[in-house]
């Protein structure tokens, strides 16, 4: 099924775990260093570099891009490394989060409170998502590099529903 960012409340709670996606629109890349400096930020009451309301976050740090490519092969990092900081984030309207892997527990009570989903990528296939990307362009944190903040244009960014907005969890820890 095709979904067009941003999605509304409503279309977030019609995707249900297992369900695969094709996402088209706009999402932000950023990983550790980059949440890190998110919630400096909030700390200190100041405004955050990008517009989170809304808005989807890709745990990843592409690598440059080859001629005629937005982007180089872009996979996702582990997802769980985020944990601690996504809390202020989803209070600050953040809905989509795309990784790999499992979370911590908390993170499925936190998608049914903020109506958010975890949405995973497909292992291995870092090179092929760089076709996904139409745009990529550096919009926070210039000086940290591959884990600076990027606004892409995505289209055809296939991916499966991990933990749904009523908290449903499809990759467990046993």
């Amino acid at each position: 099924m095709k979904i067009k960012l941003p999605v509304s409340i409503g279309e977030l709670c019609k995707m249900k775990i297992g369900e695969e996606y094709e996402l088209y629109g706009n999402i932000y890349t950023a990983r550790d260093a980059a949440h890190k400096r998110f919630i400096e930020t909030i700390k200190c009451s100041k405004e955050l570099p990008i517009d989170i309301d809304n808005c989807a976050i890709f745990y990843t740090g592409p690598c440059p891009p080859r001629p005629g490519m937005a982007i180089g092969s872009i996979g996702a990092t582990t997802s769980n490394r985020m944990d601690p900081y996504i809390a202020p984030l989803l209070e600050r309207g953040m809905k989509i989060m795309i990784g790999k892997g499992t979370r911590e527990n908390y993170v499925s009570d936190l998608c049914k409170k903020y109506k958010a989903v975890y949405l995973l990528t497909y292992g291995g296939a870092a090179a092929l998502y760089s076709k996904s990307i139409k745009k990529a362009e550096i919009v926070a944190y210039e000086d940290l590099g591959t884990e600076a903040v990027r606004l892409l244009y995505v289209e055809d960014f296939k991916v499966i529903v991990g933990i749904d907005t009523s908290g449903n969890v499809l990759q467990k820890i046993s």
